[in-house]
């Protein structure tokens, strides 16, 4: 576990991340985190949950109509 404190940036009060969180979560400078509300508190990720959402309903509107896109490939 790791402990971050937050500093006052400017006007707005940030948190600075070590560059190994960066690292692993593969984040670099001007990149965009999106914080999700869970059951246990929040989640930090650089991926977004709406985006996730949309590839996942696409998907399962691929595998429907599978055959139809099979026939429109031929």
């Amino acid at each position: 576990m790791t402990t971050l404190k937050l500093t006052q940036i400017g006007n707005s009060v940030g948190l600075i991340l070590p560059k190994e969180m960066l690292a692993r979560l593969k984040l670099q400078k001007g990149d965009s985190v999106f914080v999700t509300d869970t059951p246990d508190g929040v989640a930090l990720t650089p991926y977004n949950p709406e985006v996730a959402e949309q590839l996942a309903l696409g998907s399962e509107f691929m595998r429907e109509y599978r055959d139809t896109f099979r026939e429109l490939a031929k």
